[in-house]
């Protein structure tokens, strides 16, 4: 048996909005939010407060098929707490972006979405180290 969640729970609250030109057939998502982190009660560790932005930017090659890229910003807003605090309080922060390939189809009278994205990540230097000084 495998446990791949975190031990806790959150809380994340955003808000999206989308452009689609029917004549172009180019379309821009963006999404951004709030996740708000509770702790864990195995190991007494709370993951601080993050702010992330999603955002798509594609062309319909068709009314099924669509090309374009994505991409996200995380950045960690207040510090973790708890045990260990050995090297003081964590920021994360990382940027991806990449090509997404997209098809839309009908099951019943509904639509569904079939998506391939491929991303690149970079994790920019936070200026702390993670060590003892010396």
């Amino acid at each position: 048996m495998a446990n791949i969640g975190t031990g806790h729970g959150a809380i994340d609250l955003g808000g999206g909005y989308t452009y689609l030109n029917p004549a172009t057939g180019d379309e821009f998502s963006g999404v951004a939010g709030f996740t708000y982190n509770f702790k864990n009660p195995d190991t007494q560790y709370q993951s601080g407060i993050d702010f992330h932005f999603d955002w798509g930017v594609s062309h319909f090659m068709s009314k099924q098929v669509f090309v374009g890229f994505v991409g996200y910003a995380y950045q960690q807003i207040t510090d973790d707490f708890g045990q260990p605090a050995v090297l003081g309080g964590f920021r994360s922060r990382i940027f991806g972006i990449g090509p997404q390939l997209g098809y839309i189809f009908p099951i019943g009278d509904n639509q569904a979405f079939l998506g391939v994205k491929v991303m690149a990540n970079w994790t920019p230097p936070t200026g702390r180290r993670a060590g003892t000084p010396g």
